[in-house]
């Protein structure tokens, strides 16, 4: 057995004498022997091999003067019983340390425990090169990293590498945008990764969305006791419109109503914005064009001859469709009308685009595609035998939701079904398609989830803490579903599992009235319309924000 073997065979005896009583059993739990902390020097890896203790000592850079215990002069006969010992073979000199142990008292373990731990500890990272030590690291998992940079002072310089960060960053799908905001809001003379600050900002959003936060909602109040019919937000505007026919424009950080958008003489029933433009149809027949910065009205659009149903916006072109049964595209720049497009018999109801394809639902039954440019239906999408209530459109596949409970999933290029997705049991009142996934509101209550190149069901949202009423609106962002409900709840759902995780939102009148009506979210909040039909809860939004650290909380 070579030196080190031997030390370590002590050492362990050691340690099973402090850990276990002199009789074999083990002493009461609690808190563990401290370590210390010394490390080898770099020098060692070039010495010869240490033959003993002490020429390991002086090899870690340690004098050879150790800590001496202050109890007198040394024993009689000392040096003479070392001379013994030196005679003696390895197996020997063990046997007689085994023994010597044995017969020491606690105290006097732990002493040779404080001399001899300390040389095993190696700090195998500070040994090694710059780059084979950040190579290393790179095997970390991010959270890993973090408790890594704890370590000591050079670890910590290792762990605040910003290239290792961008990696960890790209693997975790944190964007480069994040980082770039997040390095103009560092403090001068802090050295820190502007790719590992955005890793901890993105960590802290997903906690405070899964966890939850003990902040209240900010509440905005207005529209009176009228029904919130549509809201959109971007950056820190919120606009939403009703059914007293105007819309409203919030600040989604003071909470306070910036402007109030009046000129439609009926119910606004739906919106879309860019950036600071906001376009609006209403039952007066009319759409009209708002710059929500200044609150004038840029265009009204004359052409429906009935409601405006529905819209999508895309780039700098809107498409309406209206209960004339007629589908317009409008160029927003200039108000002017350029394409109508013919064909539904009843209502469109439903309406997508994409900037090449119009994609429209009615209550005629129909799903039809169209040529915006040639104004010409490519396409009548027949099989549902009830109304058409939701669209959604990625450019190859086109997925509609109907009255008749049923979803189905058409080849847009074709136009032919692909799939019929069953299970629901009533109407289909909104969905979102993103890849492959989709994610379905009904009124039955529930939520599902399926795979539209499938056709399978992932997962039904439900249990015991599912919706007690009809689903009303639903979003999808971060691997998280949310879900709103006439119930007065919003509820938040892991993608991947189908796992209920919270209620975000829960009414005081929830299960008597209260009704959640609309929600839209972003990466960073979530903004909900919110009421009732019968007074039992005011007209209201409410706006959360997860992008909160600890020090913006404690100066709220």
């Amino acid at each position: 057995m070579g030196f080190y073997g031997t030390l370590k065979l002590i050492f362990y005896k050691m340690k099973r004498k402090l850990d276990h009583g002199p009789d074999g059993r083990p002493f009461p739990s609690g808190k563990k022997h401290c370590k210390g902390n010394g490390y080898l020097s770099p020098s060692c890896l070039v010495q010869a091999p240490p033959t003993t203790f002490g020429d390991l000592r002086l090899a870690n850079g340690h004098s050879a003067q150790r800590r001496r215990v202050t109890s007198g002069p040394p024993p009689s006969g000392l040096q003479d019983w070392l001379h013994i010992f030196q005679t003696w073979s390895g197996p020997e000199r063990l046997l007689a340390l085994d023994e010597l142990i044995d017969r020491c008292e606690t105290s006097q373990v732990k002493h040779m425990m404080q001399v001899i731990e300390p040389q095993f500890q190696r700090d195998f990272i500070s040994l090694l090169p710059k780059e084979l030590a950040l190579y290393v690291l790179t095997f970390l998992a991010p959270r890993d990293l973090l408790q890594a940079a704890q370590t000591c002072r050079y670890w910590r310089i290792l762990a605040e590498d910003n290239l290792l960060w961008r990696e960890k960053c790209r693997e975790e799908g944190v964007s480069e945008s994040a980082s770039s905001r997040r390095r103009k809001c560092e403090r001068p003379g802090v050295a820190v990764s502007p790719w590992k600050s955005a890793y901890i900002r993105q960590h802290r959003i997903e906690n405070n969305w899964r966890k939850g936060d003990t902040r209240e909602p900010l509440v905005l109040k207005g529209h009176d006791d009228h029904v919130i019919t549509c809201l959109q937000f971007s950056g820190d505007l919120i606009v939403s419109g009703s059914d007293d026919n105007t819309l409203k424009v919030w600040s989604a950080i003071t909470g306070k109503c910036l402007r109030t958008l009046t000129g439609h003489s009926g119910g606004v029933w739906c919106s879309q914005m860019l950036v600071a433009t906001v376009i609006s149809g209403s039952t007066d027949r009319t759409l009209r064009v708002w710059d929500a910065e200044s609150g004038e009205c840029v265009h009204t659009l004359y052409g429906h001859t009935s409601t405006v149903r529905c819209m999508h916006l895309h780039g700098n072109r809107v498409v309406s469709g209206s209960r004339d049964t007629t589908l317009r595209v409008w160029d927003v720049s200039t108000g002017r009308c350029e394409h109508v497009l013919t064909g539904h018999v009843a209502a469109v109801r439903c309406v997508q685009y994409d900037g090449r394809r119009v994609v429209s639902g009615g209550y005629d039954y129909m799903v039809k595609v169209w040529d915006p440019e040639t104004e010409a239906c490519l396409h009548t999408l027949q099989g549902h035998t009830n109304r058409v209530y939701s669209l959604q459109f990625d450019g190859a596949f086109v997925v509609s939701g109907s009255l008749d409970t049923s979803i189905r999933v058409w080849d847009a290029e074709t136009g032919g079904c692909v799939h019929t997705l069953t299970g629901h049991q009533s109407l289909t009142s909104g969905m979102e398609l993103r890849d492959n996934i989709l994610v379905s509101g009904n009124a039955d209550s529930t939520v599902r989830v399926w795979d539209v190149r499938t056709g399978q069901c992932l997962h039904t949202l439900q249990g015991p803490n599912k919706h007690q009423s009809a689903v009303t609106c639903l979003q999808f962002c971060r691997g998280l579903v949310l879900s709103s409900s006439d119930d007065g709840t919003v509820k938040l759902w892991d993608l991947k599992t189908g796992a209920w995780l919270r209620d975000v939102v829960a009414l005081q009148s929830r299960g008597s009235g209260g009704v959640v009506w609309r929600i839209r979210a972003s990466d960073t909040r979530l903004v909900c319309a919110a009421g009732s039909r019968n007074g039992t809860e005011e007209t209201k939004l409410l706006v959360l924000d997860f992008d909160l650290d600890d020090r913006k909380k404690e100066t709220d």
